[in-house]
């Protein structure tokens, strides 16, 4: 492990907070001042969960992750947590026809992000105790599907589509990467996309949003935001869209503002920053001193780089429209302390890593002198 990978690595993610915040603060504006009287109201929220997530990130990048393996009462404990929130949001009235959130005063919780860790970090735990056994059908695909299942299932009926999409295909992305065989994985696999295509086309406001264009003023108004703009964009803060034609400009479609005002430049940097957040994830995978590091690192590194391709894939409708936030650009508090956990994670494998190769190396000299 290189040090500068690390730095890299800090210096893309710094990168994405910095744009991203950048592109917020104008995208919000309008909103903002229509909603709460002041253009300021949701960047300085979000600054705040910046700082709680920056935070977060360096506790748990000094977090030795190892514990989430040895230490496994912390990570059923952490499972029964996760569990009760997503349980609870349906004591709380929905919003948009939707029980995802627990709102705390002002503050509102949506536990379905916790739930996308917790599926990287039990899958992570149980593929690396299986060892050899994940070519067994019950140690290495039964069982893992099962718990994707328990976490997915209250999602599913909150219900957040886009959110069981990223804990199924993280998931299932892990199985594959810890050794479970594909013909193992596959009826499972069907299973729970033949569920989520069910659960979509019995319910008529989405199947509308899929196929009827008319229902799909959202990406119309993100398509006409890009279409606005040029190689270097509209300008910073001269956006149209986001003056109220656009709806969810500062979460969901924050990128169309962004390439609206930012052109073309603006939508390279982002899918190149996004790439490189997540090679320099793989090289630090790569690099991990087993199995597990390896695991906590493809997992968290896929969630984020998944969600930011999909967002932008529906902004650009390349993808069916679907409520996904771009991490680290969209306004929500709870979205943002997820990134930074994964992130942090991803910093502590690659820590621990470097760390141990270092020590390795000083003992190898030791013994030579």
């Amino acid at each position: 492990m290189r040090k500068s990978a690390l730095f890299w690595f800090g210096l893309v993610v710094t990168a994405l907070v910095a744009l991203g915040l950048v592109v917020l603060s104008s995208a919000s504006e309008a909103n903002a001042m229509r909603l709460h009287g002041d253009p300021y109201f949701f960047i300085k929220r979000q600054f705040a969960y910046l700082v709680v997530g920056v935070v977060l990130a360096v506790a748990v990048a000094m977090f030795d992750y190892h514990k989430w393996r040895d230490a496994e009462v912390l990570t059923w404990l952490f499972f029964v947590l996760v569990m009760v929130l997503l349980v609870a949001v349906f004591g709380f009235r929905a919003i948009n026809g939707s029980h995802r959130w627990i709102a705390l005063g002002p503050l509102r919780l949506q536990p379905s992000e916790f739930a996308k860790l917790l599926t990287v970090i039990l899958l992570s735990v149980w593929l690396d105790k299986a060892s050899w056994k994940v070519e067994l059908f019950m140690r290495g695909a039964f069982w893992p599907a099962a718990l994707i299942g328990v976490i997915a299932l209250p999602v599913l009926l909150e219900p957040d589509f886009g959110s069981v999409m990223v804990i199924g295909s993280v998931g299932f992305l892990l199985m594959f990467v810890g050794g479970t065989r594909i013909l193992h994985m596959l009826p499972f696999a069907v299973c729970g996309v033949g569920l989520v295509v069910f659960k979509v086309l019995t319910n008529a406001n989405r199947v509308a949003r899929l196929f009827d264009e008319s229902k799909q003023y959202q990406v119309k108004m993100a398509l006409a935001a890009i279409g606005n703009s040029d190689v270097w964009g509209a300008g910073l803060g001269e956006s149209m869209q986001k003056h109220l034609y656009l709806p969810e400009a500062h979460t969901d479609f924050v990128f169309a503002v962004g390439a609206e005002e930012l052109g073309i430049v603006f939508s390279i940097a982002t899918v190149l920053l996004f790439t490189a957040f997540f090679a320099l994830s793989v090289y630090i995978a790569r690099k991990a001193q087993d199995r597990f590091g390896r695991f906590l690192v493809i997992g968290m590194a896929f969630i984020i780089f998944f969600q930011a391709m999909f967002n932008i894939g529906v902004v650009c409708k390349a993808l069916p429209t679907k409520g996904m936030a771009l991490p680290f650009f969209s306004y929500g508090g709870t979205n943002l302390m997820s990134a930074f956990f994964a992130v942090g994670t991803i910093l502590s494998v690659g820590i621990h890593t470097y760390r141990e190769k270092k020590h390795a190396l000083m003992r190898k000299v030791l013994i030579r002198g």
